[in-house]
């Protein structure tokens, strides 16, 4: 009876660990079929990072390190988002600098721009692990962009 009840435990542990594999199904955020009009600024380099972070997630190396390749995939929009920001700020004769309303610390657009793209291509790297997300289609060896370059 002893040796029946350890079996069972070992197989309950086994299945235990088996599942921690699973992908949790619901975790995926669809990739847009068409782009959305006049995307600019933060949803441009929402979109790239979203569909870099699911192409690279499939990668061996860290979560953070892979994050690192996401973001550096999207320097492009993040620049232009950047550009946009500081026409606006000039326009507006906005100040450089305002405390962040998470830190409370002295930022301005550029930094917080910095860390929205590095913590959300974190995110969605680890979201495509977690849910076991497909890649988006790729299209000369990249993940085609819904947002038009400029």
């Amino acid at each position: 009876m002893r040796t029946l009840m350890i079996v069972g435990a070992a197989g309950l542990a086994l299945a235990a660990c088996q599942d921690r594999d699973r992908p949790v199904a619901g975790l995926c955020k669809p990739f847009p079929d068409a782009a959305p009009a006049a995307a600019a600024g933060a949803e441009a380099l929402d979109d790239c990072l979203h569909r870099w972070g699911y192409a690279l997630a499939g990668s061996r190396d860290d979560a953070g390190l892979t994050a690192d390749a996401v973001a550096a995939a999207c320097r492009a929009p993040l620049a232009r988002w950047n550009q946009q920001s500081m026409n606006q700020a000039a326009q507006a004769d906005a100040p450089a600098e305002a405390p962040s309303l998470l830190t409370g610390q002295p930022t301005n657009p550029i930094a917080e721009h910095a860390t929205f793209a590095s913590d959300r291509a974190l995110f969605y790297v680890v979201q495509a692990r977690a849910g076991g997300c497909k890649p988006p289609p790729r299209k000369e060896g990249a993940p085609p962009m819904t947002t038009p370059e400029k």
